[in-house]
């Protein structure tokens, strides 16, 4: 038996996946919020949430106007 997974955590999986297997590499543009939400069928804040998270390990940044990138880097507790 599986226990639930909160969606926030299910898009910070499938983002470092997308990162680990090369689909996303470093410098590399996300999809907007409103693709996001579509995506995962949940809520702005949830998404929010996910990409706030990946942003204090340092695997995410925001540039104000331009969007979410890729940094490169990888949570010392990815694994």
């Amino acid at each position: 038996m599986t226990g639930y997974v909160p969606t926030f955590r299910v898009i910070i999986e499938d983002i470092r996946r997308s990162v680990a297997t090369g689909q996303l590499k470093e410098g590399d543009k996300l999809p907007s919020l409103p693709e996001l939400v579509e995506r995962y069928e949940c809520s702005v804040g949830t998404v929010r949430r996910a990409i706030e998270f990946l942003q204090i390990t340092g695997e995410l940044q925001s540039r104000q106007g331009k969007g979410t990138y890729v940094t490169g880097r990888t949570s010392p507790t990815q694994g």
